[in-house]
């Protein structure tokens, strides 16, 4: 990491840093200056927020980077859930977006496949919408 990453957090918010928690008390600047693996509070997901296919593969990932005690386990089962999506999903954009998160799991990359599948995001809501949309129709 050539000189380092800047991170601005606000008071009371939290930095997740290689399995370890960080809450400040006030506004902070923190510079990382060594590879680690970190992720801000507000890309965290709750597990009860993990209420569609996508969010659920999302939280799997996320596991990997912050317990790294789960990180085999976490990513057997965000390997079988792609898997899993792969066979049931036929949208271009969410399939090639699947596709990209396998090979980033299957080559040990956590954080980009976390970051693949949260732009894939707003392409599963819009498809669950329309699906909704659908069946109200019928």
């Amino acid at each position: 990491m050539a000189g380092g990453l800047k991170i601005t957090l606000r008071a009371g918010e939290r930095l997740f840093v290689n399995g370890g928690v960080l809450r400040v008390d006030r506004k902070v600047s923190i510079e990382l200056m060594n590879d680690v693996i970190f992720l801000l509070e507000q890309h965290v997901m709750k597990p009860e927020d993990t209420t569609t296919p996508f969010k659920q593969l999302y939280f799997m990932i996320q596991m990997m980077l912050i317990d790294p005690s789960l990180h085999m386990k976490a990513q057997t089962m965000a390997r079988e859930s792609v898997a899993n999506l792969l066979g049931s999903i036929s949208d271009r954009i969410l399939r090639q977006g699947l596709l990209d998160t396998a090979d980033l799991l299957d080559n040990d990359r956590p954080f980009e496949a976390l970051k693949k599948v949260r732009s894939l995001l707003p392409q599963e809501a819009a498809l669950l919408n329309t699906e909704e949309q659908s069946k109200e129709v019928a």
